[in-house]
């Protein structure tokens, strides 16, 4: 029986098949999945922030594209997943609402987007499949057992990434 672990904002955990992560409510933040295709070991963190070193109060790694993705992927080779092996997901990064000032600074969907697949590319991980931008919010769950990304949105149906 699988068990459904459930990641919050600016958290992350990882699992072992068939366990599914879940992150409710991801507007402009980001919501990445890494799978390794062999040990199906999976991850997911929900993050918040394009970069850690754009903030002071930085402690908290998973609330960053930089650090928690890099942290999930070392946590998840602890639990014996292989980088070369290692694909992701993500979905998420909504701009929620509209603001007469175009400044970069209120585009946080779309910087949180821009870091995590920099990040990625730094990390050399392949970005399989994604479910970004929009206007809207979105929950996803993450089949361990597959690597199938379920992504639940209220107004813009359920799909399959």
């Amino acid at each position: 029986m699988a068990d459904i672990i459930k990641v919050g904002m600016a958290d992350m955990n990882c699992v072992y098949p068939p366990n599914t992560l879940v992150t409710l409510g991801l507007g402009s933040c980001v919501g990445v999945c890494l799978y390794d295709r062999e040990t199906k070991v999976s991850g997911m963190v929900h993050v918040m922030l394009p970069y850690s070193h754009q903030i002071k109060n930085n402690s908290n790694l998973a609330k960053f594209a930089d650090t928690g993705i890099s942290k999930l992927l070392n946590d998840m080779i602890v639990m014996g997943a292989k980088k070369s092996r290692i694909i992701s997901k993500v979905a998420g990064g909504a701009q929620m609402f509209n603001f007469n000032d175009s400044s970069d600074i209120m585009r946080i969907g779309a910087r949180n987007v821009q870091a995590v697949k920099e990040t990625l590319k730094n990390l050399n991980i392949p970005l399989i499949s994604e479910d970004t931008g929009g206007s809207y919010g979105r929950t996803i769950e993450f089949y361990s057992e597959t690597g199938m990304l379920l992504v639940k949105t209220i107004g813009y149906g359920t799909k399959w990434i």
